[in-house]
C-alpha cells in the first residue's frame, strides 16, 4: 500500500504543468493554444524564448529525477523504481490538471534515467543532441534518444531497466505520432529557422 501511495504521489508530481505556469505567469502566453499546442520545453522555448524553454526543461527533468532519487532511499527494488519511473512520465504525459493531456515525456524521461542509469542516459543524450544539430528537428533527437537508450542500458549492464525503457519508448513514440507523420511527409517544423 505504501508503494502504491508513492506511485500516486509521483504521478501527481509529474502532472504539474510547469511549462504552462512559466508561459502564463511570466509571458502571458498559453502554449496550449499556440505553436504545437504542447506544454513542453520545445514549444515554450519557441513561444517565450530560450530562457523559458530551459526553465521548463529543468523543472520537467526534476519531475523525473527527484522521485527516483527519493525512491532509491525507500527501496532499491527494480520493480518499485520502474513503476516510479512510469508514474512520473505518465503524469507528465497525461496530466489530470490538463484534462488528460500533457507533454511528450522526453525531459521527464531524461530525469528518470539520469537517476537510474547515468552513463546510458548521458550517451543517449549525446545521440539526441547530435541528431538535433544535424537534422534541426527536436522530435528526431527525442525519438532517437528513447530508441538508443535500451541499447546503452544493455551495454552498460543495466539489464533490469531494459523493460521499463522499452515501455517508455512505446509511450514516447505514441506521443510523437503526429511528429512522425510530419517527418515522413517533410512538414515537421525545424528547431532552427531556415534562411530564406
Amino acid at each position: 500500500m505504501s508503494y502504491f501511495l508513492w506511485w500516486v504521489l509521483t504521478f501527481l508530481a509529474g502532472s504539474v504543468p510547469f511549462g504552462l505556469f512559466i508561459a502564463r505567469i511570466y509571458y502571458n502566453v498559453d502554449p496550449r493554444g499556440s505553436g504545437s499546442g504542447n506544454v513542453g520545453a520545445t514549444n515554450v522555448a519557441r513561444l517565450c524564448g530560450f530562457k523559458a524553454g530551459v526553465a521548463t526543461l529543468v523543472f520537467d527533468f526534476a519531475k523525473g529525477f527527484m522521485p527516483i532519487w527519493v525512491g532509491m532511499a525507500i527501496s532499491d527494488n527494480t520493480f518499485f523504481l520502474s513503476m516510479t519511473a512510469l508514474a512520473a512520465i505518465l503524469g507528465h504525459m497525461y496530466s489530470p490538471f490538463l484534462y488528460g493531456k500533457g507533454g511528450k515525456g522526453v525531459a521527464t524521461t531524461l530525469g528518470v534515467f539520469a537517476a537510474l542509469a547515468f552513463t546510458a542516459t548521458f550517451l543517449s543524450s549525446l545521440v539526441c543532441i547530435l541528431a538535433i544539430v544535424l537534422s534541426g528537428y527536436v522530435s528526431m533527437g527525442s525519438l532517437l534518444l528513447v530508441t538508443v537508450l535500451p541499447i546503452f542500458l544493455l551495454f552498460t549492464g543495466k539489464y533490469a531497466l531494459i523493460p521499463v525503457s522499452l515501455a517508455v519508448l512505446v509511450l514516447v513514440f505514441w506521443k510523437h505520432r503526429e511528429n512522425i507523420d510530419r517527418l515522413a511527409m517533410g512538414h515537421e517544423k525545424p528547431w532552427r529557422k531556415k534562411k530564406s
